[in-house]
């Protein structure tokens, strides 16, 4: 790992007007551009491979080989769709992003779509963020007046149309499938794979789905290069990323990082814990992932080392815990998430996550048993691999784990007939050692 911070997409988050078109093009922006414009479109999709960047949404997966995926024979519209609908709780990277350098996504976006020879793009953003929505829209039409975007883009011949799609707040619309049907006009629901969207996606055509900041890292690469974009990171873990960093901690926010930075280090750059306290659980890629404790801050930060512990890195969601917090509780609130965002489709989700709901919030108010414990971690087993999509997995992660850690926890509600974090019990909790 070279610097402790390596600001790239956040570089111009401070300047005037950053979200402007001058603003960009003052820093050297949409330069990445006219030099792609130059390039073969293959060479770019090498270049991208060679980086090693991977999908910045959560999966991992290597962007150049998505890229590669995209059957060039096929007579269909090749498509590239962005992947802006931003819910998984605890993550906050691409909003800020899109607000304070939506060029630096548009000038991604037509590099990557000349790169796969797409004609039509789209990024699909989360309804709710209106403000966003409005700033991507005037980004857009910046461009195509300057005619970044349009026909015969710079005199290349090339032709690309733009368009920023307002989702209507579904959670499920961040599984790309589900968000496939949601750009149709049909209700966001994951489908069943193969065909894979590569091969029949959008419109049933040949499409490509990346997430935000995979799609704002390109311009990068092809200005500096692969190698100094390699040079970044890990051995396998390439490049930058930003971690949202949020939670019992000083001065939460977006830190820009290469790959492999500790979480130590995080929270020191974020002015450290709260005052007189002290980690408890934390959760290294949003609440889908398996919460980790005090015993990982010095895990590296990458796909690798944070699977080897146990968890997955996921959209790099810190959401740092002290030991004033309930795990049993919050664990709780989020299942109530999943419980209300999943689509229905499959039973294992539907059906699971009410039943997770209900065993949970009896531990949590300290009825029922300790055998609880192993019907929940049952009920884990029967989601676990079984749902249509990945919502069923990621509502598991974080109650198998929290058993796995914090098991003295979830005893101790049934124990006192309650939270044993309400200030009326919490002295008696303290004594019987439940807390150390």
């Amino acid at each position: 790992m070279t610097d402790t911070l390596t600001p790239v997409l956040t570089d111009n988050w401070d300047a005037d007007r950053a979200w402007t078109l001058a603003s960009y093009e003052s820093r050297g922006g949409y330069g990445a551009l006219k030099k792609a414009l130059g390039m073969d479109q293959d060479a770019i999709i090498e270049a991208v491979k060679d980086s090693g960047l991977r999908g910045r949404g959560g999966a991992g997966f290597p962007t150049g080989m998505k890229w590669s995926f995209i059957p060039q024979a096929n007579p269909n519209p090749k498509y590239l769709v962005v992947n802006a609908d931003e819910s998984e709780p605890g993550t906050c990277k691409d909003i800020p992003l899109m607000m304070a350098s939506p060029h630096t996504l548009v000038e991604g976006v037509i590099i990557s779509s000349y790169a796969i020879r797409a004609n039509h793009a789209f990024i699909y953003v989360r309804g709710e963020v209106l403000h966003v929505v409005r700033r991507l829209q005037n980004a857009v039409r910046e461009a195509f007046a300057a005619g970044h975007l349009g026909k015969d883009i710079h005199g290349s011949g090339y032709d690309l149309d733009l368009v920023v799609h307002a989702g209507a707040g579904a959670y499920i619309c961040g599984e790309e499938t589900a968000l496939l049907d949601s750009l149709e006009g049909r209700r966001g629901q994951p489908r069943l794979r193969p065909p894979f969207p590569a091969v029949a996606g959008l419109y049933a055509s040949p499409t490509v789905i990346n997430n935000v900041e995979s799609i704002a890292s390109v311009p990068s690469i092809i200005e500096r290069g692969a190698d100094w974009f390699a040079s970044l990171g890990t051995e396998k873990s390439k490049g930058y990323v930003i971690y949202s960093l949020s939670g019992h901690v000083k001065k939460p926010g977006q830190y820009e990082a290469p790959l492999g930075i500790t979480l130590r280090e995080l929270i020191d750059l974020g002015g450290g814990m709260r005052e007189g306290r002290q980690l408890k659980f934390w959760t290294p890629g949003g609440s889908s992932t398996p919460l980790l404790t005090d015993e990982h801050l010095d895990v590296p930060l990458d796909y690798e080392a944070v699977g080897a512990a146990g968890s997955m890195l996921g959209t790099r969601a810190l959401q740092i815990f002290d030991e004033t917090t309930c795990v049993v509780r919050a664990v709780l609130r989020w299942t109530e998430f999943y419980k209300h965002e999943s689509c229905g489709k499959c039973t294992p989700c539907r059906e699971g996550t009410w039943w997770l709901v209900q065993t949970l919030a009896r531990l949590e108010q300290g009825q029922g048993s300790e055998a609880d414990l192993d019907l929940l971690l049952d009920q884990c087993d029967n989601i676990l691999g079984r749902a249509f999509c990945a919502l069923g997995d990621g509502a598991t992660s974080p109650i198998t784990s929290s058993i796995q850690y914090f098991r003295d926890e979830f005893i101790a509600h049934l124990a006192q007939g309650g939270c044993p974090f309400d200030p009326a019990a919490s002295t008696a909790f303290a004594a019987e050692g439940a807390l150390a």
